[in-house]
C-alpha cells in the first residue's frame, strides 16, 4: 500500500516537471520586439580635442550617447589624426547620423581639450544645420597642483 502511495507521487512528480519543461522551451523562442529610433530634438555635442586626435559624442540631454565619431575612425591615421581637418570630417559625421536618425536639431557644445580640433569641430557644428544654443569650455584646470618635490626641506 504504502510502496503504491510513493510510485502515484514520484509519477506525478515527473508529470509536473516534464509539465514546466515544455512551458519553458513554448517561452524560449520569443524574442524581444526591436526597439524603435528615438527622436530627440535637443541635445549636447562633447567635443574632446588632443594632439594626437579628436573625440565627438552627439548625446541626448541626459548624456546617452546618440551618435560618436573620431578622426581616427574615420580613416585618419597617424599625424593626421590631430589636425583641424579630420576634426571637421568626424564632427560632421556624429552630426549627420544624429540629425538623420534621430531627428536632432538644437544642440548645446561642450569642448575640452587644447587640440587643433576644436574649433574645427565648433565649426563644423554650425555648418551641419544644427542651431547651437551655448558653446561651454570644459577644459580641466589645474589650481595649486602636487606638492612640489622638496619643499618642505630648511
Amino acid at each position: 500500500m504504502a510502496e503504491d502511495e510513493i510510485k502515484n507521487a514520484t509519477a506525478e512528480a515527473t508529470d509536473e516537471v516534464k509539465a514546466t519543461d515544455e512551458q519553458a522551451k513554448v517561452a524560449a523562442p520569443k524574442s524581444k520586439a526591436k526597439k524603435g529610433k528615438r527622436i530627440v530634438n535637443s541635445g549636447e555635442v562633447h567635443i574632446q580635442s588632443t594632439f594626437n586626435n579628436t573625440i565627438i559624442s552627439v548625446t541626448d540631454k541626459t548624456g546617452g550617447v546618440l551618435t560618436a565619431s573620431s578622426a581616427g575612425a574615420n580613416g585618419f591615421r597617424g599625424s593626421k589624426k590631430g589636425t583641424a581637418f579630420a576634426a571637421g570630417v568626424a564632427a560632421e559625421k556624429a552630426l549627420n547620423l544624429a540629425k538623420k536618425n534621430h531627428a536632432l536639431n538644437s544642440v548645446d557644445v561642450y569642448v575640452s581639450g587644447i587640440g587643433l580640433g576644436r574649433d574645427a569641430a565648433v565649426r563644423a557644428v554650425a555648418t551641419a544645420g544644427i542651431k547651437i544654443d551655448s558653446i561651454t569650455d570644459v577644459t580641466p584646470i589645474q589650481h595649486g597642483g602636487v606638492r612640489p618635490k622638496g619643499e618642505r626641506k630648511p
